[in-house]
């Protein structure tokens, strides 16, 4: 059976790749051969060859309400309900994804969410009524339009660790807190394509609230916190090599003390972002610099991520109830003179808080 009836199916398959991310779903609902062919991992490279494939942002961003005031006017104001939304920066588009069927009323508060291939995975945090820590695993696949329940996270109970994905198959989980709110040193990995869970050593130290990075092909807990600690930040980083099966210390990553690491984020040409005060540093091994002042007004970062050649942060005033975006293009240089933001321009719908975020090339 052709793909297309009157094409050879070569041509008809260059058709398909061709497809906008938010029509896969629709098309694979066409019918069983084109289903097959779309859900193909050699659909996607085929995509990624050609120059085809787009960067979406998926967020967990918080609803976004209006209330009236006693004087009679109203304002809007970010709830904490929270959903998954997703920004195609390509064409400023903003959509909700589908909730997860299990969790209609809500993400978990505090969950962490990263991509692989054409999946988005949800992993752990606290159920928004009780509170009470989750250990569950939600897949979204972007060309299916569906979602399905992964393995739970094996392991003591997990709050508050860091979460990154090589962006092909695998996911690693490492530090956070126990429910005695003890910083733990204990790490694990995810293969999403075979969906088990795989026990790593331990890391040398405690790391609460640490930010995990896959940088230089290689995962990186970066900063965090030990117990007794409790709130200030080391500037260290622990590096897992694979050929080992070690994690190596790495001191003064950060160049900052008692900094959350929780803005740094890979950019292009394996360079590292990260916001630090009022500016944003770039990491040019072995130094930071700064790349550029935050955008006029915002005194607090919820979320910066780079994709296509800009860095997009999303961040509100010290009075600001709503959450604004802007973009900074970092492929041309300015002949020394200090960078640019420009605002991105989005619905009220999508200014809400954004609690985590991670890039997909799909």
């Amino acid at each position: 059976m052709d793909l297309i009836p009157g094409l050879p199916n070569d041509i008809a398959l260059e058709c398909l790749i061709r497809l906008p991310v938010d029509q896969f779903s629709k098309a694979a609902s066409v019918c069983k051969k084109w289903n097959g062919e779309i859900m193909l991992p050699e659909f996607r490279r085929r995509r990624k060859v050609s120059g085809l494939t787009r960067t979406v942002l998926a967020m967990v961003q918080s609803m976004v309400a209006t209330v009236k005031k006693p004087e009679g006017d109203t304002a809007l104001f970010s709830t904490q309900v929270y959903r998954l939304s997703v920004c195609d920066p390509e064409n400023g588009s903003w959509y909700d994804l589908p909730p997860i069927p299990e969790l209609i009323d809500g993400l978990p508060r505090f969950c962490r969410i990263v991509g692989v291939g054409s999946d988005l995975v949800v992993i752990g945090g606290c159920d928004p009524d009780t509170w009470r820590v989750m250990d569950c695993v939600f897949v979204y696949n972007f060309i299916s339009g569906s979602w399905r329940r992964g393995a739970d996270m094996p392991g003591q109970q997990r709050s508050f660790f860091g979460c990154a994905s090589d962006s092909d198959r695998m996911i690693v989980v490492a530090g956070g807190h126990d429910d005695e709110k003890n910083a733990m040193k204990s790490a694990l990995s995810y293969d999403a394509v075979k969906d088990e869970w795989i026990t790593l050593p331990d890391m040398v130290m405690e790391r609460d609230e640490c930010k995990v990075v896959f940088h230089k092909g290689k995962f990186h807990v970066i900063g965090g916190y030990p117990t007794w600690a409790q709130g200030h930040f080391e500037n260290d980083a622990e590096v897992f090599d694979t050929a080992t099966w070690q994690w190596r210390l790495e001191d003064d990553f950060l160049s900052v003390i008692n900094t959350s690491p929780h803005s740094c984020i890979e950019g292009d040409a394996g360079r590292l972002y990260m916001c630090r005060g009022g500016d944003v540093a770039v990491k040019e091994d072995p130094t930071w610099r700064k790349l550029a002042g935050l955008p006029a007004g915002i005194t607090s970062v919820a979320y910066l991520t780079a994709c296509q050649g800009k860095l997009i942060l999303v961040g509100r005033g010290q009075f600001d109830e709503l959450y604004s975006s802007y973009a900074l293009d970092l492929d041309v240089e300015s002949d020394g003179k200090v960078k640019k933001w420009t605002k991105v321009e989005t619905s009220d719908g999508y200014s809400g808080h954004v609690q985590y975020g991670c890039c997909l090339e799909i």
